[in-house]
């Protein structure tokens, strides 16, 4: 039997800060997962995510829309697109993206967000450095 939910990003199933510059806000709703995410100014890819996935781009696929503010999606291959408020997008897999300007970019996406910026065992390796892995304390 199907359930009526409702639920507010006011008060989120999960909180995941960012590393800086932000956060994502989850609602689960059975194997669905719908996420909030606040790029505050400042925020890039490469910088408040990529440490938590362990990867050397963004490797979640994302169907967003976006309320708020300007980002920049960078893909991997080259080809770049400017977002923003009322822009719904589909985003591969395979990119980078940062905030344009001094507002924050609220997007939600209700594609990508089962773990996005969760901390992967991964997140603790070097990005192909050839490196070993530091002791950590």
């Amino acid at each position: 039997m199907s359930q009526l939910i409702i639920k507010k990003f006011a008060s989120p199933d999960e909180r995941r800060p960012f590393v800086a510059h932000g956060h994502a806000d989850i609602l689960k709703f059975g194997d669905g997962v719908v996420g909030m995410a606040v790029f505050e100014p400042g925020w890039k890819w490469s910088k408040d995510v990529q440490p938590l996935a362990g990867t050397q781009s963004c490797q979640v696929a994302h169907f967003c829309y976006v309320s708020s503010g300007r980002l920049m999606v960078a893909m991997d291959d080259g080809t770049r697109a400017e977002m923003g408020p009322g822009d719904v997008a589909l985003i591969p897999a395979g990119h980078d993206a940062w905030v344009i300007g001094d507002e924050p970019c609220v997007m939600v996406d209700f594609e990508g967000m089962p773990a996005y910026a969760q901390a992967r065992e991964s997140a603790r390796q070097p990005i192909e450095t050839g490196q070993a892995p530091s002791a950590v304390h």
